[in-house]
């Protein structure tokens, strides 16, 4: 099957984050054209071809990877190309002709479900200590304060991502975007970053998060290393819905400390 390709208008909606990677002028000292829209804004673009081909199906139970590659900038005119993969699809992401992320999505039959208990929840701290290697030591658990994703918070992200499927309005499900954005805030929640890079993930879900419902992340550091000069840190992510109902189980990689910092 030829490769399908779904279109949508980029914004950066962290220009006002703590991140200043997603700030022009901070973003131009590091080498880029401009601000970053965050890698899980470009991964809610993605998941339009998945609810396209499996609908919600594919929220409650489908799996998703995504590999970031070259930034994507506010503005930008995106096109996410999937194309039939074995029992998935293939997808590519780009601006032009700059391939700006990979990967990949599936639908395989319900599995068992994680048991929640394997996550401990950890409140975020009142004062963050700041990111260094102690702070974000393999081991560590982390977690969010509770977001009540109300009907104006999800429709405000629908419309951010430029995302016109009416599954969700209509049944009044969470975007995976969103629920992704949870993994980010393991870590801004937990220590003070300076200017920081998603870049990449690997996705199972669990349920479709339901609007008007609460979802809090719990996270354990698995890893945290060195590659090509970056200090990157891997996490293992449950988020949860309520008292404890799974929704995601997500492996969250991220540039912590540039290169450029060091």
């Amino acid at each position: 099957m030829a490769a399908t390709a779904y279109e949508v208008r980029a914004r950066n909606l962290s220009a006002q984050s703590e991140n200043r990677i997603h700030d022009d002028t901070v973003a131009r000292r590091f080498g880029f054209r401009g601000a970053l829209v965050p890698g899980v804004e470009v991964y809610a673009y993605a998941c339009h071809a998945a609810v396209a081909r499996w609908g919600r199906a594919w929220l409650e139970h489908g799996t998703a990877e995504c590999r970031f590659q070259s930034p994507v900038y506010d503005g930008d005119l995106v096109a996410v190309e999937a194309a039939e993969a074995g029992d998935g699809l293939a997808l590519t992401v780009r601006r032009e002709e700059a391939v700006c992320a990979t990967g990949r999505a599936a639908l395989p039959p319900p599995g068992p479900l994680p048991d929640p208990a394997g996550w401990t929840w950890r409140a975020p701290p009142a004062g963050r200590p700041p990111a260094s290697d102690e702070s974000l030591a393999p081991g560590t658990l982390l977690g969010t304060a509770p977001l009540q994703v109300t009907p104006a918070l999800a429709a405000e992200y629908l419309a951010g991502v430029g995302e016109t499927d009416p599954l969700y309005a209509g049944a009044g499900l969470v975007h995976p975007g969103q629920v992704l954005r949870l993994c980010n805030q393991a870590l801004t929640q937990n220590v003070v970053l300076g200017p920081w890079i998603h870049v990449g993930s690997q996705v199972r879900n669990l349920a479709a998060a339901r609007v008007g419902g609460t979802l809090t992340a719990r996270a354990r550091i698995t890893a945290n290393g060195e590659r090509k000069g970056h200090r990157i840190v891997d996490l293992d992510v449950l988020v949860v819905e309520g008292e404890g109902t799974p929704v995601a189980h997500v492996l969250h990689t991220a540039i912590w400390r540039p290169r450029q910092v060091a």
